[in-house]
């Protein structure tokens, strides 16, 4: 199995300094700043590329999860929120929110949501962030 590379490079101080990440395989490369991480500023941050890897993740697992129980996933949307709070002196992503939509042929919703909780615990990034409170909203479109 291939092995995944990405790099982010900072300078300055924490408040003032400004950061870059990258992909490793080019298809991404962007700015980061506390402005862009704790408030409102442009940029991206690390817990916004978490969200993108987690959706990204959930939903190829759902597809998967859904066929070997005998529904023909059409199109599968994920949405992440990912929450980053202040704990005592520090941060800590406290809870991620994953919202999905999906169009399956050949299954009923409560096999739906079954697959879709077991596509939550199993895909390899959520159990990555297993020490992180994952919720799930799960919605059949007809």
């Amino acid at each position: 199995m291939p092995v995944r590379k990405a790099e982010a490079k900072w300078e300055g101080k924490i408040q003032e300094g400004k950061g870059s990440v990258k992909l490793g395989s080019g298809a991404f490369e962007g700015p980061y700043s506390f402005k862009s991480r704790f408030e409102e500023g442009s940029g991206t941050n690390p817990e916004e590329l978490i969200g993108a890897a987690h959706a990204g993740c959930f939903s190829m697992a759902l597809s998967l999860f859904l066929e070997k129980a005998g529904g023909t996933p059409e199109r599968i949307e994920t949405d992440a929120k990912v929450h980053i709070e202040q704990v005592g002196e520090g941060f800590k992503i406290t809870k991620i929110e994953l919202f999905t939509e999906a169009k399956v042929q050949g299954m009923d919703e409560s096999e739906f949501k079954k697959q879709a909780e077991e596509a939550k615990k199993n895909c390899p990034v959520s159990q990555a962030l297993a020490g992180t409170e994952i919720t799930l909203q799960a919605k059949l479109l007809s």
